[in-house]
């Protein structure tokens, strides 16, 4: 049976992946720094790394940090997987890594570019921002009296369990180089979507959009995010809200 790697394993994305694949009766083994018997920090590298994958012909690769090292975690991790002689090597990154000029998207770029390069079998889906993303960052602005967003901003969320589904079906597929981009079911602007989060949440604040300056915010508001031709996920804000929150 093949055994598969999950790294992130413990986090939004890599926990859904991980209880995918299981149940549909695969060998997964989860890395994370913190999660025995594979407790390792990507971005050190280290003997644990070639523990890990040793026996290993796939690697979902949702391991990632805002905080930076992304790009030092894929050198380690495409080192330890050329010795592993891996097969396989799947990557998850972000619509829009190489029209938004952000740090954090530069880096997811860099990754992109450096797995393509490795000499490995690779897939490497885009997918547009999460559910999960946004409730978060919602609920952050709402906490203050007025709820600012930026103004003229789209966006295209997608459901996270929709995005290990298609993940896992990549997984057990052959590798397939850049597949097609995966997108929600609905491109809206942030301030629709910030006053679904406030009827859900039952919280009372009014709304306002607010102009921003800057290349990234250009890229954003052109729909530098969205992929509206891969409008493939089924499952609404209002209705991830729902199952969240409650009718």
């Amino acid at each position: 049976m093949t055994t598969i790697l999950v790294t992130g394993g413990t986090g939004t994305l890599g926990r859904c992946v991980t209880r995918r694949l299981r149940a549909d009766g695969r060998e997964v083994r989860v890395l994370s720094r913190h999660a025995q018997p594979y407790a390792v920090d990507l971005r050190a590298g280290g003997s644990g790394l070639d523990a890990a994958l040793a026996g290993v012909e796939t690697v979902v690769h949702c391991a990632s940090s805002q905080r930076g090292g992304d790009e030092k975690a894929a050198e380690h991790l495409v080192a330890a997987a050329r010795r592993a002689g891996l097969g396989h090597l799947v990557y998850i990154s972000i619509v829009g890594v190489d029209r938004v000029p952000l740090g954090y998207y530069r880096t997811k770029l860099a990754v992109e570019r450096l797995i393509e390069a490795s000499g490995l079998g690779w897939t490497i889906l885009r997918t547009t921002q999460f559910h999960d993303l946004l409730v978060s960052v919602l609920g952050g602005l709402a906490k203050a009296p007025v709820l600012l967003v930026p103004a003229g901003v789209p966006d295209q969320p997608v459901e996270v369990a929709e995005v290990a589904d298609r993940l896992a079906g990549l997984a057990l597929a052959g590798p397939a180089g850049r597949v097609a981009d995966m997108g929600g079911p609905e491109v809206r602007t942030l301030d629709s979507l910030a006053r679904s989060y406030l009827r859900a949440t039952g919280r009372r604040r009014a709304v306002a959009r607010v102009p921003l300056f800057g290349g990234t915010y250009r890229a954003v508001r052109a729909g530098g995010l969205l992929t509206p031709e891969r409008a493939v996920g089924r499952t609404t804000f209002e209705e991830h809200l729902e199952h969240r929150f409650g009718g």
